[in-house]
C-alpha cells in the first residue's frame, strides 16, 4: 500500500491499528516530495526537520492513548497562512524575508489537532490569479500535465494533493481560489459560508495578524475525498475566540439529505457572459445523470433563481471595490481618472469591474444592499432546492499563461478566445452571496483532464452540499491519481 494516496480517513485507521505510525506516514510523504516535486514545485516551503519532530511526537502522544481528528497525518498549507518561523510572502517579493513568530489561528487548530505539517504550497502574486507563479518560488505545474496550471491561488495545495504529498491541504478563496484549483487537479475542495471559518492570520505582509470580517474573502480545507474534506471543514470551523468566540458557539444544522435520491437539484451550465465548454458541460451532465438515475429531483430552470446578469455584476464590483480599497493613492487616482474616460454604452464586465474599483462608500452601500436582495432571492430559492450543480471555470486546466495581465489575457472555450477574466463569473455565483459550495470531481475531459463541478447550497447549511459530495463519490468515483 503507498500511503501517500490513501485518505486521511483510511491512514489514520492504519495508525490506530498499528499497521502504520506517523514517522512512517511523514518520512514517505517527504521521500515521495523530493523525488517528485522538482518536477512539480508545490512546496514552496517545505519544514521537513519539524514536521518529523512532530511526527515522533504523534506517535509518543498515540502510546499514551491519545487521539485527536488528525493525530499523526501529514498535512500541507497555503503559502498565505502564517506558520511560525518560516517565510509568509504572498508570492511578492518585497517581503520574502518576512517570517511571522506566531501560527495563523487555523494553522494552530491543524495542530491541536494532532496534524504532522510537511511545509507552505505555492501561490500567485498577492493570491489574484488562477495560476500559481512568482518570482519568489517560480511556477507550480499540474501533476497531469506539466504544460498546464494547477490553478491558483490555492493551486499548490492542490497540485500537492494530486501528486501525493500529504492528505490534506488548507487554502483560501474569494475568486475561486479553493475551487479552480480542485477543479483542475481533480481533487475536493469547500468555500464555506462567507465568516463561518475565521481567517485570523492569513494576512499579507507585513500587516498584523488581526481578526477582521472579510468581505467575499474565505478560508477552506482541501482533501483527496469527501469525509476527508468534512473532516478538515470540522477541525477548521468554529468562532475566532478573540472576537465572536466570546459569545457564539458552532451549531451548524445537519444535511437536507441523507439519500442521493432525496436531494431537490437546479442544474445550471449555461451564464449570460461566457460559454460553458464541452468538457465542462460533460461533467455537469455526468452529476446531473448520476443524480436522475438515483431518483433525486432534477430541474433545469427556476424562476426562483437569482438573475445571473446582475449577480456577475454585483460580484464585479464588490471584489474589484475591495481589491482597490488597499491601492496606493497615484493608482487609485489612476483608476478613478480612467474610469471617468469610460463610455456609457461601455457595459462590459470589464468596464464594470473598473467602476466598482472607483465606488464611493456610498456606492458601495448601494451595491451591498443589492447583494442582500439577491441573498433573500436565494433564501426563497432554497425553500424548494437543496443545492445548485454548476460549472467552476468554463475549461478544463490551460495552459500557463505568461502574460502578467489578468486583464489582456483570452481564454480559449472550445476553439473561441474570451476576456479571460469574465470565467470569475460561475465562482462569483456562490462567492457574491456568500453561499457555501463544494467542488467535486466530475470526471476527465477528451484530453484526460480534471474536470469537476461545484455544489452550492444554502448559507450556513455547509454539511448540504458536502453530504452530497460524499453520495456522489460513492456513486461516480472521486479522486484518481495521476497516470
Amino acid at each position: 500500500m503507498d500511503p501517500n494516496f490513501q485518505t486521511a480517513e483510511a491512514l489514520t485507521a492504519c495508525l490506530r491499528s498499528g499497521e502504520l505510525t506517523s514517522v512512517d506516514l511523514t518520512d514517505a510523504a517527504i521521500a515521495r516530495i523530493e523525488r517528485d516535486d522538482k518536477a512539480i514545485n508545490a512546496i514552496c516551503v517545505p519544514d521537513f526537520d519539524r514536521a518529523r519532530a512532530a511526527a515522533r511526537d504523534a506517535d509518543e502522544a498515540r502510546a499514551r492513548g491519545e487521539d485527536r481528528p488528525l493525530l499523526g497525518i501529514p498535512v500541507t498549507v497555503k503559502e498565505s497562512y502564517d506558520v511560525a518561523g518560516l517565510p509568509t510572502t504572498w508570492g511578492v517579493p518585497e517581503h520574502r524575508d518576512y517570517v511571522p513568530a506566531e501560527d495563523a489561528l487555523q494553522v494552530s487548530r491543524l495542530r491541536d489537532a494532532g496534524a504532522v505539517i510537511l511545509g507552505k504550497t505555492n501561490v500567485p502574486v498577492g493570491l489574484q490569479d488562477i495560476q500559481s507563479r512568482n518570482d519568489i518560488y517560480g511556477t507550480t505545474n499540474n501533476p497531469w500535465d506539466h504544460s498546464r496550471t494547477p490553478g491558483g491561488s490555492s493551486g499548490g495545495s492542490s497540485a500537492a494533493l494530486a501528486a501525493g504529498f500529504g492528505a490534506l491541504s488548507i487554502g483560501s478563496d474569494i475568486g475561486g481560489s479553493l475551487r479552480t484549483p480542485a477543479h483542475f487537479c481533480g481533487i475536493y475542495a469547500h468555500k464555506p459560508t462567507l465568516g463561518l471559518l475565521p481567517s485570523r492570520g492569513m494576512v499579507a505582509p507585513p500587516a498584523p495578524a488581526l481578526p477582521v470580517d472579510l468581505d467575499l474573502a474565505v478560508v477552506g480545507p482541501m482533501a483527496r475525498s469527501a469525509r476527508d474534506l468534512m473532516l478538515l471543514f470540522d477541525v477548521m470551523a468554529g468562532p475566532d475566540p478573540l472576537t465572536h468566540g466570546m459569545a457564539h458557539t458552532l451549531a451548524l444544522p445537519p444535511a437536507r439529505r441523507e439519500r442521493l435520491g432525496d436531494f431537490r437539484v437546479l442544474i445550471l451550465d449555461d451564464h449570460p457572459y461566457i460559454p460553458t465548454g464541452a468538457a465542462v458541460r460533460a461533467g455537469v451532465n455526468r452529476v446531473a445523470d448520476a443524480l436522475a438515475g438515483s431518483g433525486a429531483r432534477v430541474e433545469r430552470h427556476s424562476s426562483l433563481l437569482p438573475d445571473l446578469t446582475e449577480a456577475a455584476i454585483l460580484y464585479a464590483q464588490l471584489w474589484f471595490s475591495g481589491v482597490t480599497g488597499r491601492f496606493p493613492a497615484e493608482r487609485y487616482e489612476q483608476l478613478v481618472q480612467h474610469v471617468a474616460g469610460l463610455s456609457e454604452d461601455d457595459q462590459s464586465l470589464d468596464a464594470v469591474r473598473m467602476r466598482g474599483g472607483a465606488f464611493s462608500h456610498r456606492d458601495w452601500v448601494q451595491a451591498n444592499d443589492r447583494r442582500e436582495a439577491h441573498r433573500h432571492g436565494w433564501r426563497q430559492f432554497f425553500a424548494e432546492f437543496d443545492v445548485v450543480v454548476c460549472p467552476i471555470t468554463p475549461t478544463p486546466a490551460f495552459p500557463h499563461e505568461l502574460n502578467p495581465s489578468l486583464g489582456e489575457r483570452l481564454i480559449d472555450i472550445d476553439g473561441v478566445s474570451h476576456p479571460f477574466i469574465d470565467q470569475f463569473v460561475w465562482a462569483g455565483l456562490a462567492t457574491m452571496p456568500g453561499l457555501p459550495a463544494t467542488a467535486v470531481p466530475a470526471g476527465r475531459s477528451a484530453e484526460g483532464l480534471p474536470v469537476g463541478v461545484q455544489l452550492v447550497g444554502p448559507m450556513f447549511e455547509d454539511r448540504t452540499p458536502l453530504r452530497l459530495a460524499e453520495l456522489l463519490e460513492r456513486e461516480i468515483g472521486g479522486f484518481q491519481a495521476p497516470e
